[in-house]
């Protein structure tokens, strides 16, 4: 007998599955709980993996178990493993868009699905005219937990710094323009060429889009290197809700520049250039690194990426 095939006699591949269970939730009752089995199972696998394996894995942190260094370096491995198994293995047939009878799970943040749910819920169909799709609301804070939780396939949004275990692609780099409905502001605070200048902009009261809930942006912090400051009276995280404000009040708000060109035709409100230099956002299409080989994922991303650029 071999030695390659010696090794394999000591190998459980439901190990490497408890594994996965384990590096993602950070703690044995919890993975146990979503590899439904028992958490002395889930107790025992982990033992049997730091014998395998010659590391403990996993140490305790307070209510945690902190993947060691050598745990960090071989999950990507695993993962690719374990999609290769159920993805390119276990599937019994090629991914058909046009016979596809399933969900297609799309993550957005708020932004991302006023602007973008029509032209997805279009481009999805015309391929696979049985799919379903379900809009899931995420953030920058949440998208991990729910792409875990709702088994999503892509999310789109800006996400600055995407965690380890996803992919992404750029889409394109958002601008930021004002927003208000002029005929409920003062026009003497415009120039003859329609121009807001910087202290008339400080002097307005703002609506804030806010995906944080908080009330200033860097915004404030260049207004209070010019010796200026401006008042927020209104903030909210969805984009809607500050469309549905600045109708009819003399509120001004800077927002991106697909949004308010949604706004102008939607609810008649105006836009133009901000008096003050504001930063570029780029907006990307993510997904779990384990998802890249999958037939259904990359029909998902070629398909949206065509669309949403």
């Amino acid at each position: 007998m071999g030695k390659e095939e010696l090794q394999w006699r000591h190998i459980d591949l439901n190990l490497l599955v408890a594994f996965s269970y384990l590096y993602r939730h950070r703690s044995v009752s919890i993975a146990a709980e979503h590899a439904c089995v028992s958490q002395s199972a889930m107790s025992h696998s982990l033992a049997r993996l730091r014998q395998l394996l010659g590391d403990v894995l996993f140490e305790r942190k307070g209510h945690q178990m902190c993947p060691t260094e050598r745990a960090h370096q071989i999950a990507p491995k695993i993962s690719v493993l374990l999609d290769t198994v159920s993805g390119q293995i276990l599937q019994s047939e090629p991914f058909s868009p046009s016979h596809y009878q399933g969900v297609c799970r799309i993550g957005l943040t708020d932004y991302a699905e006023l602007i973008f749910a029509p032209a997805i819920y279009d481009a999805i169909r015309a391929q696979a005219p049985h799919a379903q799709i379900s809009l899931i609301n995420v953030n920058r804070s949440n998208y991990e937990q729910i792409s875990e939780q709702e088994k999503l396939d892509i999310i789109i949004g800006s996400i600055p710094l995407l965690a380890d275990g996803f992919s992404s692609q750029h889409l394109y780099t958002e601008q930021h323009v004002c927003l208000a409905d002029l005929s409920a502001l003062d026009s003497s605070i415009f120039s003859a060429d329609g121009q807001l200048s910087l202290q008339s902009f400080a002097k307005l009261e703002h609506a804030l889009v806010s995906p944080d809930g908080k009330l200033a942006t860097q915004i404030d912090k260049t207004l209070v290197e010019h010796g200026l400051s401006r008042q927020v009276t209104v903030a909210s995280r969805n984009f809607l809700t500050i469309q549905t404000l600045l109708k009819g009040r003399a509120l001004v708000a800077i927002v991106p520049k697909k949004m308010a060109v949604l706004a102008t035709e939607q609810a008649g409100l105006s836009m133009f250039e901000p008096p003050i230099a504001v930063a570029d956002f780029d907006i990307a299409m993510n997904w779990p690194e384990v998802k890249t080989q999958d037939d259904k994922n990359h029909w998902l991303r070629s398909v949206l990426s065509k669309v949403l650029t």
